[in-house]
């Protein structure tokens, strides 16, 4: 069964960082967002097996991330 879990990405100075809220622990990072993306799809994987094979409960995605535009004040 496919999940979708939300994914944060964040700038570095030289580099990118992901974590996804609904598993604590899984991060990763890149020199791009493309390579952090592909890097974050298999860190969620791994976590997951993990969970699996310790026997422990897989989260279920609740978190959502969405952007929000805003007009700054003058």
């Amino acid at each position: 069964m496919n999940r979708k879990y939300a994914v944060i990405f964040e700038q570095a100075e030289t580099n990118w960082a992901a974590y996804v809220p609904d598993l604590p622990g899984c991060v990763s990072t890149g020199r791009t967002l493309e390579e952090t993306e592909r890097n974050v799809r298999e860190a969620i994987t791994g976590h997951l097996q993990t969970l699996r094979e310790f026997g422990e409960p897989v989260p279920e995605p609740t978190s959502v991330a969405k952007e929000i535009e805003v007009t700054p004040a003058a």
